[in-house]
Order: structure tokens, then sequence, then C-alpha cells
């Protein structure tokens, strides 16, 4: 803590941490949006809201939605699906199911996760909602409910379809959303290969075999859409999210998306500010049996910025006090606004750190006094 100015109204808790400017890396990607997933700094953003075809990116939305009636008990890995004529006769990428068979649930999301399987998509949809349509009627209502901004959904699969788009912000907040959601489910996201009717399929994440710590996502790719991938991986407890669009080949898609997620780890690093609980500031109380009280964060606070980057940063502790008597431990009084190169206004509530009752009677004769004697001066 260098500096502390303290007045009635506001308090401000300046700490110099940070460095020059982040340089975005250039990147052959049409989109590009790479995340740190616990801090939720953005380290690159490259037409990141832009709405686009996501291909078979968008499968993660279907495999979220079944996850999702399966954490409510609406369904199960064990329950077992028929196959229609349409899932069979889908093309594109197969599991390779056959007309009539009953399938579980869990080996469609295996279908769909790791072989990318448009039949085994379409299998899910009609078996859940009746219709691939009513399906994604339901994905757009989940879409909503999860904070996803520029996605619609035509179908289950990322097919081709007029209106049927999603931005490479989405599909990080999403590819979150499924990690954290489903902790017990994610797994499959790291299998490299699944067997289905006598035919094995490798997973077609390239991250997964070149030593980066990947662990997920998707693939996906059309003429319109390119080659994409969305991405996650995890070093030293740390774990990025990775989304790149609209390259030219494989190759390409395999290098780039490993060039970015090593300069995301190489380049950036978590910083611990304070630890929950800890005291950051105290602020004034009015008519309190204590003067003060202290503010902490019922969270870590960490932040995400370069190595080099440590004198620009500044976090400010602000609330409009005195504040009033009585407070609750818990109760939020103050806000830690955190600024600096690649940092947009983070804010983190800070709350009280004790109770404070009300004063008593002499005591508040007493701060009333001191009080109009300090205004006089």
């Amino acid at each position: 803590m260098n500096v502390i100015l303290r007045r009635l109204g506001m308090a401000l808790l300046i700490l110099f941490l940070a460095g020059p400017a982040y340089a975005q890396i250039d990147t052959a990607a049409r989109e590009a949006y790479l995340v740190d997933a616990t801090t939720g700094t953005v380290l690159l953003d490259k037409d990141g809201e832009r709405a686009m075809p996501p291909a078979s990116m968008s499968k993660i939305m279907t495999v979220y939605a079944v996850l999702d009636r399966i954490r409510q008990g609406r369904l199960s890995l064990e329950y077992t699906l028929p196959v229609s004529e349409r899932a069979w006769r889908m093309g594109g990428s197969k599991m390779f199911v056959e007309i009539g068979d009953d399938i579980r649930v869990e080996d469609l999301l295996r279908g769909v996760i790791v072989q990318s399987g448009n039949d085994a998509c379409v299998v899910l949809a009609e078996g859940l909602s009746g219709s691939e349509e009513a399906f994604a009627n339901e994905l757009n209502r989940l879409a909503d409910d999860i904070g996803l901004r520029d996605s619609a959904f035509r179908n289950a699969t990322g097919w081709p379809a007029e209106g049927h788009v999603m931005s490479a912000r989405d599909l990080a907040h999403l590819a979150h959303r499924l990690i954290t959601d489903f902790p017990d489910h994610y797994h499959y996201y790291s299998e490299l290969e699944f067997t289905w009717n006598d035919i094995r399929q490798s997973n077609r994440n390239p991250l997964l075999y070149r030593n980066v710590g990947a662990d997920g996502l998707k693939t996906g790719h059309t003429e319109e859409a390119g080659y994409g991938l969305t991405a996650s991986a995890v070093q030293n407890d740390r774990r990025l999210i990775l989304v790149v669009t609209g390259l030219e080949s494989q190759r390409q898609r395999a290098e780039e998306a490993e060039r970015l997620m090593r300069w995301g780890f190489r380049e950036f690093e978590n910083f611990e500010l304070f630890e929950a609980g800890a005291m950051i500031e105290e602020a004034d109380v009015w008519l309190g049996a204590s003067s003060t009280v202290p503010l902490v964060a019922q969270n870590d606070v960490l932040v995400t910025m370069r190595h080099a980057a440590r004198e620009e940063m500044t976090a400010k502790v602000v609330y409009d006090g005195p504040i009033a008597a009585p407070l609750q431990a818990g109760q939020q009084i103050a806000t830690l606004r955190i600024e600096g190169p690649g940092i947009a206004g983070h804010e983190v509530p800070l709350v009280a750190g004790v109770d404070v009752p009300p004063a008593g009677y002499f005591q508040r004769i007493y701060q009333k006094a001191r009080y109009l004697l300090l205004e006089r001066q």
C-alpha cells in the first residue's frame, strides 16, 4: 500500500502493481478470443463478438443441454434413445448409428464429443425434444439463460443453416459454463478415441496431442466457417479457454491454436492481491460502537497481467462514508475497483469484516460533537 487518501466521502487505496500496456498478438484466425477462466480477463480479442457460423463447435451447446437435463434428474446416462432414419441419413461427421438401434445417452454423448457425430446429435435432439427444430428452440432458451449474447441455433449439429450463428466470445463463455457446471462429465472431452459399430475414431482436437495441458473441447469446419477450434488447457492450476475460427486448413488450425495457447500461458500470470477474509482497508463508521470497520473480500482477489506489467495498475477501495451503523459482518459496503493495462474496470465487492452495533447514547453524543468540531476546522 503506497498511498492512502482518506475523506469523509470516499476512501481510496492505491496499489502500484502493473507495467506497459498489453500488446495484441497477431493471428491468422478470422476471429480469436483467449480468456483466463479464473479471473475472466480477456487476453486476446479479435472480433470476438461478431456472430459467425460456428460449424460443429455449436455441438458444445447440444452437449450442455443434454447434461443440463441429467443435472435436473430428467435424464440419465443409461437411458436409451432410438435411431430414426433421418438421424441415420445425416451426412458429414458420423458416429455410424444404425436405424432402429436404441443407444445409451452416454454413448451418444461420446459420439458427439469425440467423433463429432451429426447422426448422434440428431438422435439426442429427436429423442429429447421430439424433433431437431424443437430441440433448437430449447437451445435458444437455454442460451438466453446462461448469457450467450450473440448466438442463435437452428439445429443440433452446426450444419450450415441461415441464422445459425455464435460468436467467439459466446463459445468461450459456453465452454467455461460447461466445464464449471458439469465437472463430473467434462472428462469425455479429453478422450482420445471412441469406437462404435466396430469403427474406431480419434478425437479431432489437435491440442490434445500437443503437450499444452489441453483437456477439451471441440473442432469445427465448413466451407463458410473455415477451420475452427474451441479449446481449453490447464497449466499450474491455471485454465485458459481459446476460440479460433476461419483458418484455412487443419494444420493451420493446430499450429495457430497451439501458438496462441502457449503465448497466453507464457506471457500472462495470475497474481493474488488479497486473500479471502484479509483486511484490505478500514471504512469510517457513523454512530457505531466502533469508529471504523474492516473491509474484506469474500474470495481471493486475483488479477491476470503480463509478467512485465507491474507499475500501471491501480486498485481503489471506494465507498460512500462514513457508513451508518449498525453493520453486519458480510454486508457489502464498498467496492474494490481494479484498473490498468488490459483490465477494464474490474470490480470486486467488499464486505464488513465484523459486526458494528450502534453506539450507546453518550457515545453518539460524543461522535456528533466531534463531527461538528471537525466541520468547523
